[in-house]
Order: C-alpha cells, then structure tokens, then sequence
C-alpha cells in the first residue's frame, strides 16, 4: 500500500509541475504587450513636450485623456485575453495531462514491473525459492494435476498391439525388452504417463547397468507425463546423472527448469546460458536439451535482470545428401567411395558429439546402408530411436530411414 501512496504522490507532483503554465494567467506577457508599452511612451513625451513649453494646458489634457483611455483598453484587452486562456481549455489540458502521466505510469510499470509482488528483499526470495523447492508436489501428484492428454488416434490393429504389449509385461514383469517396447509405443502415442511407467522399470531391470540415455529418456517421459513439472524424484534422478557426468545436458536443462519453476530464474539463467554458449552446442542442429534451453533462456535472463540476447547458430557442415552422392559419379569407384565414407564419417561424428535433428541422423542411416555397412547402420538407427523415442514426426522419418535401408521389413 505504501508503494501505492508514494506512487500516486509522485505522479500528482508530475502532473502539477506539467499543468502549472497552463493556469498560470500570462500577466508579465501582457504587461509587456507593444500596444501598452507604445502608449506608455507617449504618456512620458506627453510630460517632456509639457516641461518643454510644445503644449498647452488645454492639449496636454486633451492628449492626455486620449492616451490613458487608449492604455486602460489595451490592458483590459491584455487581461482578458490572459484569462480565457486560464479558464478555458485549460483545465481540460490539465485533465488530459494527468490522465496521460497516470496512464503512462500504469503501463510502464506493468511492463518492467511486478504488480501484485510485494517488496521483498534478495535474502527473503531465496529463502521462499528454497521452501517452494522443498514443498513441491510428488510426480504422481503432478501427474494428477497436469491437463489430460488427448486420446490417442489409432488405427483398431495399433490398438490392439499396445493392449497386447501391455498384457505381455504384466504377464512377463521380468521383460526388459518387453517394458523397452511398451516404452517406446506409449511415448509415440502420447501416452506420457503410461511411457514413464514402462521407462522406470526399464531402469529398474537394469539397474546398475542403466546408462545416462536411460535415465535421461526416463526424465523427459515423467516430465512430459506432469506437464513439463519437475518433481522431487525427477530432482533426485538429476542429481545422480550429474554425480556422474556434470556436462549431461539432460540433467542441467531439468536442473534449470526446477530452478525457474522456483523462483530462481538467476540460477535457470546461468545454467542454460553455459548450455547454449558451448562450442559444441552454438553450431549446427544443438542437442535437444539445448534447443529446449535456446527457447527459454532469454526469458529466464530478463526475469533474472540481465539484458542477454541469444547469440545465432553458427552453420555446421552437413552430411552428404543425394546430390552429393550423384556428382561422385563421375569419379572412380574408389574415389567415389572414399569420398562418400568420409562424408558420413564427418556426420557421424558431429551426430556423436553435437547430437542433431532427427534428419541427419536418418540420413546417416542411409548412408551406411549405401556404403554396405549395414551393422553400423542398424545400430545409428536403434541408438537415434531412442533419442527420438518422445517425438512421434521424428519417429515417422526414422522409421521411413530405417525402411530405406533394409533395416525393417
């Protein structure tokens, strides 16, 4: 309330500041009006002609008279003049004048302020940050809060393959390979929740030999399955994937996200900006996490009170395409089978490294199958699979890759 008060003050303090020459009556201007002055220097030659002896009495009072009635005119004029000024648009301007400055002020400070947002001081928020951590919904809770997702469109013979594939792993608990299908089957159909289910007893049936793909898949499907919520066990699981890998940019995207759902923007700002600015993720098609980081740092960095502007990314060499592959033609089968191997090798490896969109990695598919390495391909193809395994448009491209190379029937 107080904010409010000194507020409303200082605008009334502006507006009175702006509005006073309007009421002000401009007497000091109409004092020095030419007409009066004119007739006040005749009132004096009047008197100098008179001492001089120029004019009798008679005149000088005749003269006299004219020139006074002549003055009191003009000055009635001046006075009046000033005072329709005073009283009439005048206090209309002054009305448009406060409403523009409390307008102004209104909109300016639902722009670049907080209303609503009481005064708190930097030691307080970060207290509140860390209770609102600490007072965070489970995953099941989330999962029951987060808006349902739309049934799924699916043809009578995939409907009936994903009720077999449910009753498979609740005949068969003991099924890695039966939850990995599940997993990947409810993900595709938007089944978040149900995806999540089958990816934590994927983990569980692995156990110590769960990799940090496993845990990462399990993360986005919970976090998919709570509406983009980061729960106490998903904190939990980050937690572990950063013990062992602190460059995992799974793990720091979630732990951004959970320090911006927080009140922590700042902490948010600083993790996704070492994510976007990494040589490795500034090029070409960034990782997924990291495209996810691109799209929300700039966001964090204002509500943090940093003017940050996302830097472009800088272009990557891509791997070879069809056109590639047919201007080879002209060279010899050696030649042009050295050329097309270190293409895809180039591919390979920045797909190994910087990560891709689903297309490079379905032509890197492809191309091995081209280069008759069809090993390697069935093993690109099943590790972008599970990459992509949330994404059902780039299922659909992996899929058709996968086809393409004689990887599926």
């Amino acid at each position: 309330m107080l904010f409010w008060i000194i507020a409303t003050l200082i605008v009334l303090v502006v507006a009175a500041n702006l509005a006073a020459p309007l009421l002000r009556p401009d007497r000091a201007r109409a004092a020095e009006a030419p007409d009066l002055v004119v007739y006040r220097e005749q009132l004096a030659e009047i008197e100098r002609d008179q001492a001089r002896g120029l004019l009798g009495p008679d005149d000088v009072q005749r003269t006299r008279t004219e020139v006074s009635r002549r003055l009191l005119a003009a000055d009635k004029a001046a006075n009046q003049q000033s005072d329709t000024v005073t009283n009439g648009p005048a206090p209309v301007i002054l009305a448009l004048v406060v409403l523009a400055v409390l307008a102004g002020s209104l909109l300016l400070y639902h722009s670049l302020g907080a209303p609503g947002y009481p005064d708190i001081a930097q030691s307080a928020r970060i207290a509140a940050g860390d209770a609102l951590r600490a007072d965070r919904v489970s995953q099941a809770e989330a999962e029951q809060l987060a808006p349902p997702a739309p049934a799924p469109d699916l043809s009578a013979e995939d409907a009936e393959l994903l009720e077999r594939l449910r009753a498979a792993v609740r005949d068969h608990p003991d099924s890695l390979q039966g939850w990995v299908y599940l997993a990947d089957y409810e993900a595709q159909v938007g089944n978040y929740a149900g995806a999540a289910r089958a990816q934590e007893q994927v983990v569980a049936l692995r156990a110590a030999a769960a990799t940090l793909a496993d845990l990462a898949l399990m993360v986005d499907l919970q976090v998919a399955a709570a509406g983009g919520f980061v729960s106490p066990e998903v904190e939990q699981t980050l937690r572990l994937m950063l013990a062992t890998d602190p460059d995992n940019l799974a793990a720091r995207y979630y732990t951004g996200l959970l320090y911006a759902q927080t009140d922590r923007p700042d902490i948010a700002y600083r993790l996704w900006r070492a994510m976007v600015e990494e040589p490795g993720q500034a090029a070409g098609a960034p990782d997924f996490h990291v495209q996810l980081a691109r799209q929300q740092v700039e966001a964090a960095a204002f509500l943090a009170g940093v003017d940050y502007v996302l830097p472009p990314l800088a272009d990557a060499a891509p791997g070879p395409t069809a056109a590639d592959i047919a201007a080879a033609g002209d060279l010899t089968p050696q030649a042009r089978q050295e050329m097309i191997a270190g293409m895809v090798a180039q591919l390979s490896d920045r797909l190994a490294t910087q990560g891709g969109p689903a297309a490079d990695w379905a032509r890197l598919v492809t191309s091995l199958a081209v280069l008759g390495d069809l090993e390697q391909s069935r093993a690109i193809w099943a590790e972008a699979r599970d990459v992509f395994a949330t994404d059902p448009a780039a299922m659909a491209l992996l899929d058709q890759a996968g086809a393409e190379a004689g990887l599926t029937p």
